[in-house]
């Protein structure tokens, strides 16, 4: 699958790859930020943003979709961040192809295959999903009417803008959704998946260094998924990010670019 994506920049290649429920436009600002000293990819994953739809809508296709835009862009090695979803979908390209990377830096989520996947996120996810899908959202006229239906369901203003960034605006000026939300239920378990034993390759990924970036304030990457963590990248460094939720890149800016500068200014 051929994916959208935006540059910023140039020098040294970095994709960073958003979560579920964003699109490049959340990385943005940082990349802006950075665009002195490094060029800066940030695609749209499928399903997401201006990316194609599909059906299928797993962390193989995901990785895949990420290999082929690398040979498109021509970049035979780069440094990848992602951030959620994304930093699984960078973890699993990570196990596939090492020698394509100079660095790895995961954004606040445990690649790891959990016991109990059905979370209070996972229900969120629900929720959302569930919204966009019924929600006849052609008949209304402003962001705010869409806003004041979501408000019952999730009571985050940050998550509540981050879903509505997926609205677009018809030519007949009526609202609609960017994002394949059918695709994404149908497929949320396999989202909520993780790396497991068989997943891995009996060496450890090592030959570049490897950052996760945990926030305060979230339970998205446990403490206890860290020696399990170091078993597959035994050079991985821990970083957490003062007051900072799930969202971190939101949360705490200047944090994540100082990290991301650290990241790539190390390797």
């Amino acid at each position: 699958m051929r994916l959208f994506y935006r540059k910023y920049g140039s020098g040294p290649p970095l994709i960073i790859l958003h979560g579920l429920f964003g699109s490049s436009d959340n990385w943005v600002s940082i990349a802006k930020s950075l665009s002195d000293r490094f060029t800066i990819y940030l695609p749209d994953l499928r399903n997401h943003g201006q990316s194609p739809h599909s059906s299928i809508h797993n962390y193989d296709s995901l990785k895949e979709d990420l290999y082929y835009l690398a040979n498109e862009l021509e970049l035979d090695k780069f440094f990848l961040a992602g951030h959620s979803m994304g930093g699984k979908v960078a973890t699993y390209f990570a196990l596939s192809w090492p020698e394509r990377l100079y660095g790895l830096l995961v954004a606040d989520i445990s690649p790891l295959a959990q016991e109990d996947r059905k979370t209070e996120d996972y229900y969120q996810h629900l929720r959302i999903l569930d919204f966009i899908i019924s929600a006849d959202i052609s008949v209304l006229t402003s962001r705010a009417e869409i806003e004041s239906l979501l408000i019952p369901r999730i009571s985050s203003e940050k998550v509540r803008d981050l879903i509505l960034k997926n609205l677009k605006r018809e030519h007949d000026n009526s609202f609609s959704w960017k994002i394949n939300a059918p695709a994404l239920l149908e497929n949320l378990d396999r989202i909520m998946e993780g790396i497991g034993s068989d997943d891995t390759a009996s060496n450890e990924i090592t030959g570049f260094p490897v950052f996760f970036l945990k926030g305060e304030y979230s339970e998205y990457l446990p403490e206890k998924d860290f020696t399990n963590i170091r078993k597959i990248f035994p050079g991985a460094e821990f970083i957490v990010v003062p007051g900072a939720g799930h969202w971190i890149q939101a949360d705490n800016p200047e944090t994540v670019k100082k990290c991301i500068l650290k990241f790539l200014e190390n390797s």
